[in-house]
């Protein structure tokens, strides 16, 4: 069977690389070792000893399970598939080998304990997820078990996931609540042992981790109403009700971990009080940190005690730190004085039933600037060879965003020579994204940006696949960061780096994010231009 096995794969091997051949687009050699190596093992409760080894990993194109009680051959499985193999009453050191097209490999040993004696001492630890609501993971140990199943029990959710003793599983319910959890330990005997527990699933109402932090800016070009970055509008009151206590909102100055923010509960709508008017005709925006579980949009408007007051609208993403930018232009264009405000006041939607946190509120306008660089230069590489992100020299594939919601930086459209590029003003990091059609990297070798900047000493770019399942933190993500220390400055630098150099990115056929990074920290301008994949 193994000779067949060698047969089989090889064969395999000898198509790929003959496709390769003729397409030029796929490189063999550049495919990584294996990564997250490990198997499921589970045994039947028949004190018959069968364990089924269900292997998984990253990049394996075939298993090989080394049993550890003494047998020569070993099992082979490919990716999806399962093994069986009867064990005597033991304790063993098994093997799990991932195997490459190219033949590199990855190993891991596995104890598995295979004993005819029902598990005890049976100890189940269940938490909630900090940053996901309502999700809940669960890990088990227990004396002589091998594997546990988990029931969560939702509604129309009777199948167990299932994980090997010691390791943690979990479950995201659609709503809070308490559930009831079993927790059914296996060993190798008919008899298990089990335990069910009453568990509340907790919706995540408050953020985990701070906003990001504001960009260095000169004194002059901003005026602070709350942050800890900047200098604030002396006498400001957070918390002047406005009569909305009888609504059923309240207010909290939130600290988390030393960080304070604003925390306006159950909003209807609540206002901001400044210790005197200013005058904010001179900027060029109006800037704030917003973070909720349950608030679907934020009515924010400015108050002139000229002529009263004006409103913009901005969505909101639940569960993350949302960037609001609001030009001035949104509310002059409205009519609004804005030489004298002396009041914000934010509106939630759903009224008065949900919580916003907010953190960084400031107005600000941009540090003057060069008239900026000349176009970048002109790719030569041949279209059929390209996936262009952006570049006039192209057709692009559709990106939904060249700055996401949690990016720290301002983004301008420019036109450099009569040729489109993109500006990052004060770039600490900004966030591009393709989540609706991922890129299909797979055929291409390198990834190509033109970057010009005068005052940049650090570059980064990140490339981050989200995997089959698509979706960001699935379980099956890859990325890597490629650093360019001391680039040069006040010209264009082509970087066209091998797609190998991103070791940490295995697998290429869904990539839905660049991240670009600069450094100074928050404090460099970036030109960014011809963007794309190449072979």
């Amino acid at each position: 069977m193994k000779k067949i096995q060698y047969i089989i794969s090889l064969f395999v091997l000898a198509i790929m690389i003959g496709c390769a051949e003729d397409s030029s687009s796929v490189d063999i050699d550049s495919i990584a070792a294996p990564t997250n190596i490990s198997a499921l093992t589970t045994v039947t409760q028949d004190n018959t000893g069968k364990v089924t080894f269900l292997p998984k990993g990253d990049g394996v194109s075939r298993y090989e399970i080394y049993y550890g009680d003494g047998t020569v051959e070993p099992g082979y499985v490919n990716p999806g598939a399962t093994v069986d193999h009867v064990y005597k009453e033991g304790v063993y050191q098994a093997k799990i080998v991932g195997t490459t097209l190219n033949g590199k490999r990855t190993e891991v040993i596995q104890e598995v304990v295979v004993l005819f004696k029902a598990p005890e001492n049976l100890v189940v630890t269940i938490t909630n997820d900090l940053t996901v609501s309502n999700k809940v993971t669960v890990t088990a140990k227990a004396d002589y078990a091998l594997f546990y199943d988990v029931y969560f029990g939702e509604a129309g959710k009777p199948d167990p996931i299932s994980a090997n003793i010691g390791e943690s599983v979990s479950y995201t319910y659609q709503a809070s609540g308490v559930y009831t959890i079993r927790v059914v330990a296996k060993s190798a005997a008919i008899k298990t042992t089990e335990k069910s527990q009453d568990f509340t699933a907790t919706a995540v109402n408050k953020p985990a981790t701070s906003a990001p932090t504001p960009p260095n800016r000169q004194a002059a070009d901003v005026i602070s109403i709350y942050s800890s970055k900047y200098t604030d509008v002396a006498g400001t009151n957070y918390f002047p009700d406005w009569g909305q206590g009888g609504q059923g909102s309240s207010w909290a100055e939130f600290d988390l971990n030393g960080d304070k923010m604003l925390n306006y509960i159950n909003l209807s709508y609540q206002g901001i009080q400044f210790g005197s008017a200013v005058d904010v005709s001179g900027m060029e925006f109006i800037h704030m940190d917003v973070w909720t579980a349950d608030v679907q949009k934020l009515e924010t408007s400015l108050i002139s005690l000229t002529n009263g007051e004006k409103p913009v609208v901005k969505d909101l993403v639940a569960g993350q730190w949302n960037a609001v930018e609001i030009p001035i232009s949104a509310f002059t264009s409205q009519g609004l004085t804005v030489a004298d405000i002396h009041q914000l006041k934010f509106v939630g939607t759903p009224w008065a039933k949900g919580s916003v946190f907010i953190d960084n509120i400031y107005f600000y306008k941009q540090a003057a600037t060069s008239s900026g660089p000349s176009a970048a230069p002109t790719p030569t590489v041949a279209a059929s060879k390209v996936i262009s992100m952006f570049s006039n020299a192209y057709t692009n594939v559709a990106v939904d965003t060249w700055r996401t919601s949690w990016s720290n930086a301002t983004l301008e459209e420019v036109v450099l020579g009569g040729n489109d590029a993109k500006k990052y003003i004060n770039l600490d990091f900004v966030g591009i994204e393709a989540t609706t059609t991922p890129i299909d990297a797979t055929a291409m070798t390198h990834f190509h940006t033109d970057v010009y900047s005068s005052d940049y000493t650090t570059f980064k770019v990140k490339l981050v696949d989200f995997g089959a399942d698509g979706k960001f933190a699935g379980g099956d993500d890859k990325e890597h960061e490629i650093t360019v220390n001391a680039p040069a400055q006040n010209t264009w630098v082509s970087l066209d780096i091998p797609l190998s150099d991103f070791t940490g990115l295995t697998t290429r056929a869904h990539i839905a994010q660049l991240i670009y990074v600069g450094a100074p920290s928050g404090s460099n301008t970036v030109y960014i231009d011809n963007v794309y994949f190449h072979n």
